[in-house]
């Protein structure tokens, strides 16, 4: 069958990619979406189970960093648009092994754009994802696309190396970069972990919570962007964007860490106000915590976007979608499990 564009989703297999994924997967018939993923830690492949079987949808399992296959991928298939979503993101990690985010976010980033810009079939459009933390931690300022970047931990100063590398492919060769900055988004499938001050993510809990962790004692808070709106967002960028921009995904709802677990455990645990701090504990904090990361997007919602779903409705969806999926990151886990396995195996030959 030929198919009118061919889309390429680096990360598809992840929280935001599979979203993005089974979007395009559904509602565009006459494209053909090929998913590049290494299916690492918060990779489910029962994340695209819905559209695995879809003739106009292929998975590539692979690293994002191998030059060879990179370099196959766009020398044998026609790719017209690039969603770049691989990429390691939990900011504890980065300060724990910063090597293998710069690996992964700054040289897999540009392996890819050197590959997409040498292709014999020229891509429309290469959207880079990155995050509102490149703009750094702000009390009053809200930060819009020309705020200075100010990127304050290995995580966030790797996405924004990264964009500089998208840039200069714009700047040299106007080659059609499009770069996204979006608040924590959060929704069904994400990955469980306790809820924490991880900047980047919501990490939602599932029915077995013991409790609920928060680092440090500071009035932390983020903005959450439930990720149908997310999706969306990326959607109009592509077929609406202006080259060579920027553009901020932010979302009006802002909420105090504390109030979200409190919110949480009252929601999964169906605890009485008065019980639950019962379920909360506090850890000590990293050395050094960004308080909140403001954004302004005017430029995108001139678009004609808009955050559509309420705080409200999209906590409820995503709880309900933990609790009729118990087991659904538990047999991921042991998945990722069996596969680290037998990579140590392969590797001690």
């Amino acid at each position: 069958m030929d198919y009118d564009r061919t889309v390429l989703v680096t990360g598809g297999s992840g929280f935001i990619g599979s979203h993005l994924v089974c979007s395009l997967v559904n509602t565009h018939p006459d494209w053909r979406v090929i998913n590049l993923d290494n299916l690492e830690y918060c990779c489910s492949p029962r994340s695209l189970e819905s559209i695995e079987d879809r003739t106009n949808y292929t998975f590539i399992r692979g690293d994002v960093c191998n030059s060879q296959l990179v370099n196959h991928i766009f020398n044998t298939e026609h790719i017209d648009v690039i969603f770049h979503l691989a990429a390691k993101t939990h900011v504890e990690s980065s300060f724990e092994c910063p090597t293998s985010f710069q690996r992964v976010n700054i040289t897999g980033t540009g392996v890819l754009l050197g590959a997409a810009h040498q292709a014999r079939h020229q891509p429309q459009c290469f959207i880079y994802v990155s995050t509102d933390e490149v703009y750094g931690p702000s009390l009053d300022e809200v930060f819009d696309e020309s705020s200075p970047v100010r990127p304050s931990n290995p995580y966030s100063a790797t996405k924004a190396a990264a964009e500089y590398l998208v840039r200069s492919y714009w700047d040299k060769y106007k080659f059609p970069i499009i770069i996204t900055r979006s608040n924590n988004i959060y929704g069904p499938r994400q990955y469980t972990e306790k809820v924490q001050e991880k900047p980047n993510s919501l990490h939602l809990v599932s029915a077995p919570l013991c409790c609920s962790t928060i680092q440090g004692t500071l009035p932390i808070s983020r903005h959450f962007l439930f990720v149908d709106d997310a999706i969306n967002a990326f959607l109009l960028v592509l077929e609406k964007g202006t080259v060579g921009e920027i553009y901020n995904m932010g979302a009006s709802c802002e909420i105090p860490i504390r109030q979200l677990a409190r919110e949480l455990v009252k929601m999964v645990k169906n605890v009485p106000d008065s019980e639950v701090n019962n379920w909360l504990e506090f850890v000590p904090d990293r050395p050094q915590v960004d308080l909140r990361y403001p954004i302004k997007c005017e430029k995108l919602q001139q678009l004609g976007w808009r955050a559509e779903v309420s705080w409200a409705e999209g906590i409820r969806q995503t709880v309900k979608w933990y609790r009729d999926n118990l087991d659904f990151w538990s047999e991921a886990d042991e998945d990722q499990g069996q596969i680290g396995s037998q990579l140590e195996r392969a590797t001690a030959k």
